[in-house]
């Protein structure tokens, strides 16, 4: 039996602690705060008896439980990124436990009047009668991807408990910076030494995944000229008023809020502007690799001709490119997905297989020459204050680890 009460405590203790990566910082962590929950698991990993723990220079951690088998079956792993979000606040988070959800509004916040609507996020009606971990209204959860962590150690400790469940060699990886595109940049695959692996890094109970978008970033600066206004006529170009025509130029109803499925998107991530410059931040993102290379040309375009409009070169650009769409790496091994499937059904969890509207370190592993599948972390409304993890589904993911190392022993016995 899963140790509920241990497995929440453990949950929380690492979403307590703030690991916000930076997306404007060079360095590998993004920030030092990563050091702290990168340690805090290192210790763990020591502590329920894994082999092999280390952590380098940059903060990737790996594990391994040796497997309790005395023939020779495929190793395979589990990858979960600790960093959070700098979309929203991830510091002093507070969780709260809902027991026996109603179905109905949570009141996150009664000071802020924040609340948690069942009408506009529907889907957590599907988890009345269940324990729900929720957010204070002043921060993110952190279950993206701290949730993912939290079962991929819960699962290796359940399979050191019981050894009757038979498994090969099992790597674990942990990994800084992922909410930024650089979770994999650094990763050893040689030094992991696994055939396939999965990360642990999506939402709904369930989600099976092995397309994602393919991600840029892009930065736009504008320059601008200062000169006190008292005096400023025909001398001073205002940076902000610049970026606006550069925001209104780029296609609303291309944007996150408008789109589904298998549809791209620009999306303005954050914006830092004074008169004298002005900073535009945007991710692009778009599933087909054509369409993806068009955005980013039609952004270069737009710079372009916004500098020969105003007759000065006031805009630059620079775009990054920082996954793409794993599919094609995937699908000469689709037994590892189907695999993770039959795990799933084996459980009686309906797989739900569909396009990742984002990306995992996966994506960019399965190009280093690691095929890495996305299996579901069970939070919902990432990235923000809305965010909540259903306890069962946790759990249900802890026993999609165990089962798929059991599966794989199982079908290789030769």
């Amino acid at each position: 039996m899963l140790d509920e009460k241990k497995i929440i405590n453990r949950f929380i203790s690492y979403v307590k602690i703030d690991s916000q990566s930076d997306p404007y910082s060079n360095e590998t962590p993004s920030t030092k705060k990563q050091w702290n929950i990168a340690n805090k698991l290192v210790q763990d990993l020591n502590e329920i008896g894994l082999s092999d723990v280390s952590i380098d220079k940059n903060a990737y951690i790996y594990a391994t439980l040796p497997s309790n088998i005395n023939r020779k079956c495929p190793t395979i792993g589990f990858i979960s990124h600790f960093d959070t979000s700098p979309d929203f606040s991830g510091t002093k988070i507070n969780p709260q436990i809902i027991n026996n959800y109603d179905g109905g509004d949570i009141t996150l916040n009664k000071k802020k009047n924040i609340i948690l609507s069942s009408e506009y996020f529907n889907e957590i009606k599907q988890y009345k009668g269940q324990t729900i971990i929720t957010t204070d209204g002043n921060t993110l959860l952190a279950s993206d991807d701290k949730a993912g962590v939290c079962e991929i150690i819960s699962a290796m400790e359940y399979l050191i408990n019981n050894p009757d469940i038979k498994h090969g060699d099992i790597k674990i990886g942990f990994t800084p910076d992922e909410e930024i595109g650089r979770g994999a940049h650094k990763f050893d695959v040689n030094k992991f030494g696994a055939d396939w692996a999965y990360t642990m890094d999506g939402s709904q109970i369930g989600e099976l995944e092995y397309e994602n978008f393919n991600a840029a970033s892009a930065l736009i600066k504008i320059k601008g000229r200062i000169v006190h206004p008292g005096y400023a006529k025909g001398k001073l170009i205002n940076s902000m008023y610049y970026a606006s025509k550069f925001i209104n130029s780029v296609p609303l109803n291309e944007s996150p809020e408008k789109t589904e499925g298998y549809e791209g998107f620009y999306h303005l991530t954050s914006m830092k502007g004074l008169v004298e410059e002005t900073e535009l931040q945007y991710i692009i993102r778009d599933h087909d690799f054509k369409k993806f290379e068009k955005r980013k040309k039609n952004l270069i375009d737009l710079t372009k001709s916004l500098n020969r409009k105003f007759n000065e070169k006031v805009f630059e650009i620079i775009i990054k490119d920082q996954y793409y769409n794993m599919k094609e790496k995937i699908e000469p091994h689709m037994h590892i997905v189907e695999i993770a499937e039959k795990a799933m059904v084996s459980l009686g969890i309906k797989p739900i297989i569909k396009p990742i509207r984002g990306g995992t370190d996966g994506s960019q592993l399965s190009y280093m020459g690691l095929p890495c599948p996305n299996i579901f972390a069970g939070g919902h409304n990432f990235h923000g204050k809305y965010e909540y993890l259903p306890v069962s589904s946790m759990f249900s993911a802890i026993k999609v680890i165990c089962k798929v190392c059991e599966i794989t022993a199982l079908e290789n016995k030769n």
